[in-house]
This record gives structure tokens, sequence and C-alpha cells, in this order.
């Protein structure tokens, strides 16, 4: 790297903290660390890291204050990293604005994986983008999708649907904020409208929807598409 990305680690536990540090400045970041909340939301603000690693379990003040507090003024990408493995919990964080979720105890090449995803992402919502991945490709600029070289048709609801993951490819999107995105805050939160609409969609796209290749469900959270494989 020849400008090092800068990581801000907002964890209470020493040992993962060193564990984390190690590897992540093995790899070319730089790395500075928190280990309560409120520091953690100073740092974020003074240290200005391009991507923020937050525990929840934090001795002064929850990691979901620590979110909200961050999101209130910053749009830098955050991972949740916790031992909390409730879906609800997971639910929560994601819809209050972080961009990924690892489950305690994790591996280093899931870590770094999950970090480069979040950090192309901030680069990957330009006008006229195209989202490429295997045999599937979406032109946005022209509102076509074409699978293996044909012209896939959807409806308007499904397109936007689909759009909507691939413009957040390699992220999961909870049921609510889909629901909002597409239908508005004021749509019944029963998910059975958004269920059938993406049953339909992978009928179209994928080659056996039971083993999807392009849309994986989260059970009980939402939906995440496979990453963009196009380059800008």
């Amino acid at each position: 790297m020849t400008t090092k990305v800068k990581v801000l680690l907002i964890e209470d536990d020493k040992s993962i903290t060193s564990f984390v540090t190690t590897a992540l400045e093995g790899s070319g970041y730089k790395v500075t660390n928190a280990s309560k909340g409120r520091e953690g939301v100073s740092l974020a603000a003074s240290f200005c890291p391009d991507i923020i690693l937050l525990d929840l379990g934090l001795p002064d003040i929850d990691g979901i204050e620590v979110l909200k507090q961050i999101r209130s003024w910053s749009n830098v990408p955050v991972i949740i990293i916790s031992a909390r493995t409730k879906e609800q919990e997971k639910v929560i964080a994601l819809d209050l604005g972080a961009d990924d979720y690892i489950t305690k105890p994790f591996g280093t090449g899931e870590l770094m994986a999950r970090i480069r995803t979040s950090l192309r992402h901030i680069h990957t919502k330009t006008p006229g983008h195209i989202y490429r991945a295997l045999d599937l490709e979406i032109n946005f600029e022209k509102r076509m999708i074409r699978l293996e070289g044909k012209e896939v048709h959807l409806t308007q609801i499904e397109y936007q649907l689909l759009t909507l993951l691939a413009e957040n490819s390699g992220r999961v999107l909870t049921y609510s904020y889909i629901m909002n995105a597409i239908w508005g805050p004021y749509m019944d939160n029963n998910n059975q409208i958004l269920r059938v609409n993406m049953a339909n969609i992978r009928r179209k796209i994928e080659k056996n929807p039971a083993q999807p290749q392009y849309v994986f469900t989260e059970i009980g959270i939402g939906y995440r598409m496979l990453e963009n494989e196009y380059q800008i």
C-alpha cells in the first residue's frame, strides 16, 4: 500500500486487540486502538480512520451507542466484531448503519476479506457503473441485466430489489432496510411480499434457486449479493 489505510479498533479485550492489530499491521494497515466507547468516538473524529472495527460489549457505553454517535456525523465503514450471536442484535447494528458484522471467534482471512469488501464498497456507487459477477452483468446506466450474455427481464419491483442489492454487493441488507428502501417507511412489516419477489428474481437469474450463486439469504436477517467483480 502506498498510503496506509487507517483502521480504528474499538475493543476492550486485550488478546483480541493484540491479535487484530498484529494481523492488520502485518498487512500494511495503520492501526489505532481504543478500549472504551467514548474514547473510540473521540478517536473516530480526531484520527479520521478509513474504517472502524467496533466491539459491542464495551466497559463504559454499549457499542450500539458508539455506532449511533459515529453515524450521526460520519459514513466511515464500520464492521461490528462481537461475541453476541442473537440475530436481532445483528439486525439492529446493520439497520443503524454498520457495514458488516463478524461474530467472534473469527480468522484473519475472514477479517481481511470483510475489510477489503467494505473499503471497496465506498468507491463503487458511481453513476453509470456496472455490476459484474460470474455470468451476471447489470448496467445501471442502461438499466439492462444480462445473464450469460442474454437479457433478463424483470418487473419494476424486481429490478429495484436486484439493483439495490447489487449496489451494496458484499454487504448484508436487512429485511427492514430493503422494505423501507423499496416500499417506504409505512409499509407493513410483514416481509412476505419481499420473499415472493426475491423468489421470482432467483428463478430468473439462478441456475438452481435452492443453491444460489448471486443472492444469498442471511437467515433471520436479510439478503447479501455476491460481491461486484467489476473495477471502475
